[in-house]
């Protein structure tokens, strides 16, 4: 049953994407920036329905109490493509920082920039970071919160490898915020492959860290090493070893 649901599941991810991106092209020229989000967020709570109704794959979310007023820039663990659905039905109004070539697939690309999203190249170096400082403080001035993978590409669970400078760069300029977001999606939902297995993906949303005026390198070792400390202690097999020690 895991098998056919996950494959029914793909099918309709691929399927609702394309026909939510298709709607959403024509009706966001007759919609306020602010208001798109909504059919972002709507793509994503219905797409994680489908996912719990057919691989019995739900989510939980600690830390929402770490929110703070205002919007800022939120630094995510990036193992799945489950967070990058999950992002928008989590946290407030948000752009994410992504790789431009989601620009180029049709309709959903054109939502993608309808949504303001800053799109980079990846393999440009010291010019995305640039253009993710001075396009962030132009979303951040809209109202909107910032979505970086400072990781820059999905790692294996376990697996980290360094941090990139952009996020924490803009939030010391901006003297914005660093939340940081800590999940177990990539035991669920793996990096590559199709097949999800049930279970809850635990969403762990950290203190916000203060940025303005400090090292961006100092402000990523801080990110880091809460954010890799959290994800080593949700791990299923650490999950069972805790829980077991606690029995005892």
């Amino acid at each position: 049953m895991q098998l056919i649901g996950s494959l029914f599941f793909t099918a309709f991810l691929f399927a609702w994407t394309f026909m939510v991106g298709v709607v959403f092209a024509i009706a966001s020229v007759f919609m306020p920036f602010p208001s798109r989000f909504g059919f972002a967020r709507f793509w994503a709570r219905s797409t994680l329905k489908v996912l719990e109704w057919t691989c019995s794959l739900t989510y939980s979310v600690e830390g929402r109490e770490n929110l703070p007023p205002g919007n800022h820039i939120a630094l995510w663990k990036h193992s799945s493509s489950w967070e990058t659905i999950a992002m928008s039905a989590i946290f407030p109004r948000q752009v994410w920082v992504l790789k431009r070539e989601l620009q180029w697939i049709p309709f959903v690309g054109w939502g993608i920039r309808q949504l303001h999203a800053i799109a980079i190249d990846r393999r440009s170096g010291h010019v995305a970071v640039t253009q993710v400082v001075e396009q962030g403080k132009q979303r951040l001035a809209e109202g909107a919160w910032i979505m970086v993978f400072p990781e820059g590409t999905r790692m294996a669970p376990g697996e980290t490898r360094r941090y990139g400078v952009s996020g924490a760069l803009l939030a010391s300029e901006s003297a914005r915020l660093i939340i940081p977001v800590a999940h177990n999606a990539g035991y669920f939902w793996p990096r590559r492959g199709w097949m999800k297995q049930r279970g809850v993906v635990r969403v762990v949303i950290g203190p916000p860290i203060l940025c303005a005026g400090r090292d961006p390198r100092v402000i990523n070792e801080e990110a880091q090493g809460w954010i890799e400390q959290q994800v080593r202690r949700l791990a299923p097999g650490a999950d069972r070893s805790t829980e077991a020690t606690t029995a005892s």
